[in-house]
């Protein structure tokens, strides 16, 4: 089950997408520069393999709603994201507000 739900971060509504999966679920929540996802995120292969496509995101883990990956603090960004001042520690809302 694929769900799409708006998001509203400060004055910007954003995408939120739930992919209920066997045992796990991917969540994301987008702008339209970058995103910030659940634990199942590769960032070291978004930077050491895909670095060329220079991708903004950043990840947390343990979180299993879109609620959580709001509040939840980043534990690891790429290097793009990391360019634009989102450093891990910061909360999903802080990384989506630097990513608009």
């Amino acid at each position: 089950m694929v769900t799409m739900e708006p998001i509203v971060v400060g004055e910007h509504v954003l995408v939120g997408v739930e992919v209920k999966l066997p045992k796990t679920t991917l969540l994301t929540i987008n702008t339209s520069k970058g995103y910030i996802m659940c634990g199942a995120l590769d960032v070291g292969l978004l930077n050491e393999v895909l670095g060329d496509r220079k991708i903004i995101a950043a990840r947390a883990v343990g979180v299993r709603t879109l609620e959580q990956l709001l509040h939840a603090p980043m534990e690891s960004v790429t290097t793009e994201a990391e360019a634009m001042g989102i450093t891990v520690g910061m909360t999903g809302v802080e990384a989506l507000l630097k990513m608009i």
